[in-house]
């Protein structure tokens, strides 16, 4: 079990860790595939008869740290396995769109916030972090399993999605001058270099964030992102 540590192993058998007694929660309420748990006595002895999984282990709180990416363990360790891919062009909704974000606590927040507005499908680029990342897991606190996130060639997809495109710019119109549209796309992009051309070209209402302070240099991407779901959402 000690080699799902590894990202690439996760990646190769299309499978991710759950770690901790809340996100286990979620994970035992979600329509996820629970693979594996391995768990303390303590944690088994109230959750046993809950748990629908291929296989269970009671392991020692020693054996649980050898499997866990933190520092401090947390009763239970689940291996799930991932969501399929699902088209979601012909969507009526709010759409996230993220292009190579690479922080994964940015990754999780957005995912989060998401969550909160409703926003039930998140596409990201290809060289954006893994929403199965340990830490993106973590961070979207449930998040993951309630949103439905897929990874493709981010510009291709724009460009066949068919609806209108909102994505953050500096050269943008001001959110409060600019008309809202669903069904939408909102595009997301780098933390230090914004939208990507290739995706930046395929924007139908580049639309900017207005600096009222007037010092700040500029915004987090999830505390931008959230701002411009709101917008969107509301």
């Amino acid at each position: 079990m000690a080699a799902y540590r590894l990202q690439k192993r996760c990646d190769e058998e299309a499978v991710f860790v759950v770690e901790g007694p809340k996100m286990a929660a979620e994970a035992m309420t979600s329509a996820f595939v629970i693979r594996t748990v391995c768990a303390t006595a303590e944690w088994l002895s109230v959750h046993a008869d809950s748990i629908v999984a291929s296989e269970t282990f009671e392991v020692s709180p020693m054996e649980l740290e050898r499997l866990s990416n933190f520092k401090t363990p947390n009763q239970v360790w689940m291996l799930l396995e991932r969501k399929q891919p699902k088209d979601c062009r012909n969507s009526k909704e709010l759409i996230l769109a993220l292009d190579k974000i690479q922080d994964p606590g940015n990754l999780g927040t957005m995912l989060r916030t998401a969550d909160w507005f409703g926003i039930r499908h998140v596409m990201c680029s290809s060289d954006t972090v893994s929403c199965y990342n340990p830490k993106v897991v973590q961070s979207s606190m449930g998040a993951v399993f309630r949103t439905q996130v897929d990874y493709v060639d981010l510009p291709q997809w724009l460009a066949s999605c068919g609806i209108p495109i909102y994505g953050a710019s500096l050269q943008g119109q001001p959110l409060n001058n600019t008309l809202t549209h669903t069904p939408a796309v909102l595009l997301i992009g780098n933390e230090s270099r914004g939208i990507s051309p290739e995706a930046m070209s395929q924007v139908t209402h580049p639309v900017l964030i207005p600096n009222i302070g007037g010092t700040a240099e500029s915004l987090n991407a999830a505390v931008a992102a959230g701002i411009l779901m709101h917008w969107l959402a509301s």
